[in-house]
């Protein structure tokens, strides 16, 4: 070994995109198996479980030089020839030798050093491949969670859809896709990262278009006061490609959280509408009380007096016979995101016209008596001494 093939390998490196060190790995490796297979008679099965000597390898990047050497344990009774030796045998190499103490026994490289070299590039290529593999999962770990932008690469007869993030291939399976949406090679897409996942084969990256998650962060994105925390979501419910409903809050009192969120002429709310395949997203606005937010997620749809269980989560609402059908929505689709935004079961009960308008004017009442209660004691709570 001479240092004109150190400087080659360090060439392969740089062209291979990896470190002089993962290189040098690979190649002592190779000259460990070349020993084992040639020297030691052993099977490529019988090496990859560890059997036979203990080998080490030092390739001195410098000067080229290779030291190899066989390592052997110094015991009283040799159980494993091939990583043991008795003490008796090892007194004659060295005469104070102890038991338990390792001794080393040099092996000529040269008559390895040209099969090493030609297993080089398969045990080379092999380790290109862990280290590849191990760059992408750390990278796209500490990404989880986060959207990202990618570019569709393909999309097999299943339908199901792979997407290039830059260093890895991302999976966007049927379930995580927008029904409504075709995918096409070429075509840039923004996917929720939504589990990395470490095999034998390599990392899996599992990506969404359906995820709630992919709908905040258009929000966020397009309306700069929830970016910067003025405008709060507390609550997301999505049918993919269909319809979404978003409670939103303002930490504001001179903030219109809906306004914001729609923009002006409505502009806002419709990019994050075309992003998703022009998904209908309705902005809901929040309230602590749990009637008042059920009685906001059913809108469009005007409903009377609402009764809550808060320890069952289910809540019987009154609604009359021309509002029936607009709260429950095309195939029960308001009642099913107004459930799962507020996380109650929703219960309707037909009530007279009568009855609602008594029901509409009470409730606002209520909802009165308690703004003034709130902002009563905010003003109490002014004065009080800390």
């Amino acid at each position: 070994m001479n240092r004109e093939f150190v400087e080659a390998m360090q060439q392969v490196a740089l062209e291979r995109g990896v470190s002089m060190d993962e290189l040098l790995s690979a190649f002592e490796d190779a000259l460990k198996k070349a020993y084992l297979l040639r020297e030691k008679k052993l099977s490529k099965e019988q090496v990859e479980e560890g059997k036979g000597p203990l080998v080490e390898v030092y390739l001195d990047p410098q000067t080229g030089q290779i030291e190899m050497v066989e390592v052997r344990r110094v015991v009283e009774k040799v159980e494993d020839p091939d990583k043991e030796i008795a003490l008796s045998e090892a007194l004659q190499y060295d005469p104070e030798v102890q038991v338990g103490e390792e001794m080393e026994f040099p092996i000529d490289p040269k008559e390895f050093s040209r099969i090493a070299i030609q297993n080089l590039r398969q045990v080379l290529t092999q380790r290109l491949k862990e280290a590849e593999r191990n760059r992408i999962y750390n990278e796209y770990k500490d990404k989880e969670g986060q959207v990202l932008t990618g570019q569709v690469t393909r999309v097999d007869n299943k339908g199901n859809v792979f997407v290039e993030l830059g260093r890895g291939e991302a999976y966007l399976p049927k379930s995580e896709q927008i029904p409504t949406e075709r995918y096409h090679p070429g075509q840039r897409i923004k996917v929720y990262l939504k589990k990395v996942d470490k095999s034998a084969k390599g990392p899996s990256l599992l990506v969404s278009r359906a995820h709630e998650k992919l709908l905040e962060h258009l929000l966020k994105q397009e309306v700069p006061e929830i970016a910067e925390g003025i405008v709060e979501i507390k609550a997301i419910a999505r049918e993919p490609g269909r319809r979404s409903k978003v409670a939103v809050t303002s930490h504001n009192p001179n903030v219109d959280p809906i306004g914001a969120c729609i923009g002006h002429k409505g502009q806002r709310i419709q990019a994050v509408s075309a992003e998703l395949g022009r998904e209908k997203v309705d902005i809901i606005l929040w309230a602590k009380d749990p009637k008042e937010f059920i009685r906001n997620a059913l809108s469009p749809a005007q409903v009377g007096s609402i009764e809550v269980d808060l320890e069952k989560k289910k809540a019987k609402v009154r609604v009359t016979k021309d509002q029936h059908s607009l709260a429950i929505g095309t195939g029960g689709q308001n009642v099913r995101l107004a459930s799962k935004l507020t996380g109650f079961e929703i219960e309707f009960e037909e009530a007279e016209v009568s009855d609602l308008d008594e029901a509409i004017r009470k409730a606002a009442l209520e909802e009165e008596e308690s703004k003034k209660k709130e902002m009563a004691e905010a003003f109490e709570r002014l004065f009080k001494d800390e």
